[in-house]
């Protein structure tokens, strides 16, 4: 395999906030153009959740930092932040890998005081994004969380994942596994432009038929749905259609979130592709990073005769680590 742009962290030029993080050595390779990798030694690989966080799990697991999905809307761009990088191009180019993550969390899991709770995959940024095809991480982790007795959540909008499911399916004789794919925009002109490094829509259907033909019930995030983009009661019927024909056993759906700076790098996306929607984003999300009560109402309404027309459970949207405010009732037009 050719290498190109190889260097130790002296030479590359690495930004401060790689520095305090171990550095290795950063990598550029024509196989993956126009994205760094930047190879690092990681202290730790469980991350404990705060308990603000009200989420349903304790713990993850993140080998990667950065995202080459390029997802416009991704709520993880902040925290590229911390390393000296931007939310924006840095987030979908600059790849931060641990690649020693694997024998990390085996001494990990090892530890007298680990009590084998759910630990969950994708939580922050994708498992199963492109740089996992090179690093080949996530077979080492699978494995390591069933020898030791450690249930697992996968969510993923990476098909790779096919690759995995043999010994998914085995870690699922040893521990309880939960699989969810994430596939949010069913129109491919809308998916192309706002999530340009995910597999198509087809694809990640065609992912969740194979995860149910080896023996998963597959969760299936319908997030975030776009307001005026893709909160069509025809865009949401054909889509939560295709994904019960799928295989798909359950749905969650939400709408946008704008947290910190990816607000600024979704809303230039909006003024170059639809800037008639940039006064009507403004003003549903005058008040914060969360849609106003009166739409998450408004979506819930919508969608749940959907789900029942196709037979699908549903789970609650999770509560939002800060809810926000109560707004006065907004115009049916923004809807």
């Amino acid at each position: 395999m050719r290498w190109d742009g190889q260097a130790l962290a002296a030479d590359d030029g690495a930004l401060p906030g790689l520095e305090r993080i171990g550095l290795v050595r950063s990598v550029r390779t024509p196989e993956f153009e126009g994205i760094t990798f930047h190879e690092v030694l990681c202290k730790s690989a469980l991350n404990k959740v705060p308990a603000a966080s009200m989420l349903p799990f304790r713990f993850t697991v993140n080998a990667f930092r950065g995202c080459s999905h390029a997802c416009r809307y991704c709520f993880a761009r902040p925290t590229h932040e911390y390393l000296e990088f931007d939310s924006g191009a840095d987030f979908d180019t600059q790849i931060v890998v641990k690649t020693n993550l694997v024998p990390v969390l085996r001494k990990e899991l090892q530890r007298k005081s680990w009590a084998r709770e759910t630990v969950a995959l994708g939580t922050n940024t994708d498992p199963y994004q492109r740089a996992e095809g090179r690093y080949q991480l996530m077979p080492g982790v699978i494995a390591a969380l069933a020898d030791s007795g450690t249930p697992m959540s996968i969510l993923t909008k990476g098909t790779l994942l096919r690759r995995d499911l043999p010994l998914l399916a085995e870690a699922a004789g040893q521990v309880p596994v939960g699989l969810g794919v994430s596939l949010a925009i069913g129109d491919d002109a809308v998916h192309r432009e706002v999530e340009p490094g995910v597999p198509s829509p087809q694809a990640r259907l065609s992912l969740i038929a194979a995860a149910r033909e080896a023996g998963f019930e597959p969760h299936v995030m319908v997030a975030p749905v776009l307001p005026f983009l893709t909160d069509s009661i025809e865009h949401l019927d054909d889509l939560l259609g295709r994904i019960a024909d799928a295989g798909a056993g359950s749905v969650t759906v939400f709408p946008l979130h704008l947290r910190g700076t990816t607000r600024g790098w979704f809303m230039s996306w909006v003024s170059q592709s639809h800037p008639e929607l940039v006064g009507r984003y403004r003003e549903l999300y005058r008040k914060g990073a969360y849609a106003p009560a009166e739409y998450r109402s408004w979506l819930r309404e919508r969608v749940a005769p959907l789900v029942d027309k196709y037979g699908l459970a549903s789970h609650r949207e999770e509560t939002p680590t800060r809810p926000p405010k109560l707004v006065p009732a907004l115009e049916p037009t923004l809807f």
